[in-house]
């Protein structure tokens, strides 16, 4: 690709990235859309609480996406970043995997986090289909069989207790973890069983899901199991950059999304990993909003500057 400068760089190519090209494109500007092809929501058949798309398939919503960018001239690049150099001032310089260098006076970053899962047999199988992360995402489908929560990580307890709304029938595995006496009273007081043991394994057979093999060889049966995972920000670009990156690797931001890197925003699962899609791209839409609000300002000092 030559290096033809756009308007705005968006390196993402989920909902918070295809939502922040479409607001963008419609506001007249040039925009490139970089994306290496891996939503974090691709092993879930559905998604759900988008109004007026519950139940769509996710690669659907993309795909339907990138179609209606594309008629409003975003350019779309299926390829990851490598790098990126440059600041507001000269503008940005983004290299990708084939080498080209794509430039761009402004860059939202909506790459995403990736989720950390369990090291046993079954969990990467299991992973969108019977090992689950969000009861607003997934919790009305399968409330009705018998679920179970992963414990030993951050936030499992709580996790359990707000499941329980949806499940009639929860088991909180404690996974070799000592559960503390508040914590046994609120799990009693909604109901909820808690079984000793530590996780051995995810037992799946074919599309089956059998349930919980413990290191005992006891095997729980139940039909999903909710898990809190650590979300890892993918804010290696923000790094690059120079930007401030907190404990957590999050980057350092103000309320609309700008990173402490001039020109650079971050937007959708990078502001808040817990956001649904909808929320994504709603976060994304004025992100987008800021961004152009922020270019009018630069064109303004250019074309004041060929006046004098």
């Amino acid at each position: 690709m030559a290096r033809e400068l756009f308007d705005t760089a968006i390196v993402g190519g989920g909902a918070s990235g295809l939502s922040a090209a479409l607001v963008l494109a419609r506001s007249r500007r040039s925009v490139v859309l970089l994306d290496s092809g891996a939503p974090r929501n691709a092993p879930a058949a559905h998604m759900h609480g988008f109004l007026s798309r519950d139940g769509f398939a996710p690669s659907r919503l993309l795909e339907i996406g990138r179609e209606e960018i594309a008629s409003y001239g975003v350019r779309l690049v299926p390829q990851a970043v490598t790098s990126a150099t440059g600041d507001a001032g000269d503008g940005f310089v983004l290299t990708i995997e084939e080498g080209a260098e794509i430039a761009a006076r402004r860059i939202i970053l909506a790459t995403g986090v990736e989720d950390v899962l369990p090291d046993i047999p079954g969990a990467r199988e299991a992973w969108g289909r019977f090992l689950l992360h969000c009861p607003y995402c997934h919790g009305y489908e399968v409330g009705d069989g018998s679920l179970a929560v992963f414990g030993r990580v951050p936030g499992a307890v709580r996790h359990a207790l707000l499941l329980r709304q949806w499940a009639s029938d929860l088991t909180y595995l404690a996974n070799g973890s000592t559960i503390s006496e508040e914590d046994a009273r609120l799990l009693e007081a909604r109901g909820i069983r808690v079984q000793d043991g530590r996780i051995a394994e995810l037992l799946l057979e074919g599309e089956r899901f059998r349930g919980v093999r413990l290191e005992s060889g006891d095997v729980i049966p139940v039909d999903a199991v909710f898990l809190r995972p650590e979300s890892r920000p993918r804010t290696a670009l923000v790094a690059a950059l120079g930007g401030v990156v907190e404990d957590g690797g999050f980057a350092h931001l103000d309320p609309s999304g700008r990173t402490s890197v001039p020109g650079v925003w971050v937007t959708g699962n990078l502001v808040d990993p817990r956001g649904q899609v909808i929320t994504a791209a709603g976060h994304a839409n004025a992100v987008a909003m800021d961004v152009n609000a922020d270019l009018v300002d630069d064109d303004i000092r250019g074309e004041l500057l060929e006046t004098r």
